[in-house]
């Protein structure tokens, strides 16, 4: 089993953990509200766990963009 952090604007690898056992609580997931949890957190069939975050290219690109917030995509 794998928690894999991936950005969710262009795709790229960010971290990935291999570990048998993962704890919600030293990962910050209780830290999430419900909603976010449902957002950012993707349960995958092999027991690999997805997690939706930016890496620092496109935060980077979206602080010196502000105007790319109303995009659905602004990495082409």
């Amino acid at each position: 089993m794998a928690v894999i952090y991936k950005c969710n604007h262009c795709g790229n690898i960010v971290g990935q953990l291999d570990q048998q056992v993962i704890d919600s609580t030293t990962l910050g997931w209780n830290e999430l509200s419900n909603e976010d949890r449902k957002e950012m957190i993707e349960y995958q069939s092999n027991g690999d766990i997805h997690i939706k975050t930016i890496c620092e290219d496109c935060q980077e690109s979206l602080e010196n963009n502000p105007h790319y917030h109303e995009l659905d995509y602004f990495i082409q």
